[in-house]
């Protein structure tokens, strides 16, 4: 395939196995991360030996139009091009509404929407000079029926929504495809950090009973970046819940 793909926040958990899955087809892979800098090196190394694909390592805050600037232009000169951007980075800082601190609200916000917001504002100039262009932005259930205490996650995530349909109709023209990847709970990532009386409570309401599987994720999102039968599908909420939300 050789296309160059950019998974923001995929040191670990989730954005990791995209990185992996895409490592696996061919792609050129920059891994994004912020502060974890010793799981995005054994991520790195864990694709160069299992798949021996190229792999850039970027350290960039999303929420920092100046470092995600830097990013995009470090991968220009190393990769010459952007095909393909994951916006997958994500954080949580819970708290009821009430009692919850502005700073908690800030910094969820800039994240996880205005981060996918500038990764996309600047990778999209490259993608439609060249004509092309796959864009999946990763959201959750969450922002679709909302939980106790997080209201600023839930908010965010739930903008993606509006955010992925708005930008795909912007870019439809250019081949430019954005769509959106709702997740329920997941076996990697923030699901395996939540309490267990949690992780248990959500797996009873979950008509599958059981919890989604890395691969159910990373198989989609690799489709509808890479098969031809996916060039059709663009502004999509796509859910991956197991019926959580239906």
């Amino acid at each position: 395939m050789k296309k160059v793909c950019i998974v923001t926040g995929s040191s670990r958990g989730i954005g990791k196995g995209i990185a992996m899955a895409f490592a696996k087809e061919g792609a050129r892979i920059v891994i994004n991360y912020c502060s974890h800098d010793a799981d995005a090196r054994e991520t790195a190394d864990e694709i160069t030996k299992q798949h021996h694909a190229e792999v850039e390592i970027v350290k960039a805050d999303v929420s920092k139009e100046e470092e995600v600037i830097e990013m995009i232009k470090n991968i220009k000169d190393r990769f010459g091009t952007v095909d393909i951007l994951i916006n997958n980075a994500g954080i949580h800082k819970d708290s009821m509404v009430w009692k919850m601190n502005s700073s908690f609200w800030n910094e969820v916000m800039s994240t996880n929407l205005t981060g996918a917001f500038l990764c996309t504002k600047h990778v999209l100039p490259i993608m439609r000079e060249k004509l092309w262009g796959r864009i999946v932005n990763i959201s959750s259930v969450v922002g679709q029926i909302g939980t106790f205490g997080t209201c600023n996650y839930a908010a965010s995530k739930s903008g993606l929504f509006g955010f992925t349909k708005g930008v795909a109709k912007e870019v439809a023209d250019k081949n430019i495809t954005v769509n959106c990847v709702a997740l329920g709970y997941i076996d990697a990532g923030m699901n395996l950090r939540l309490p267990e009386e949690i992780r248990q409570k959500a797996l009873q309401d979950i008509p599958m009973k059981r919890f989604g599987k890395i691969g159910e994720v990373t198989d989609l999102v690799v489709f509808l970046c890479t098969s031809e039968a996916s060039s059709y599908i663009t502004g999509q909420v796509i859910h991956i819940n197991g019926g959580y939300y239906m």
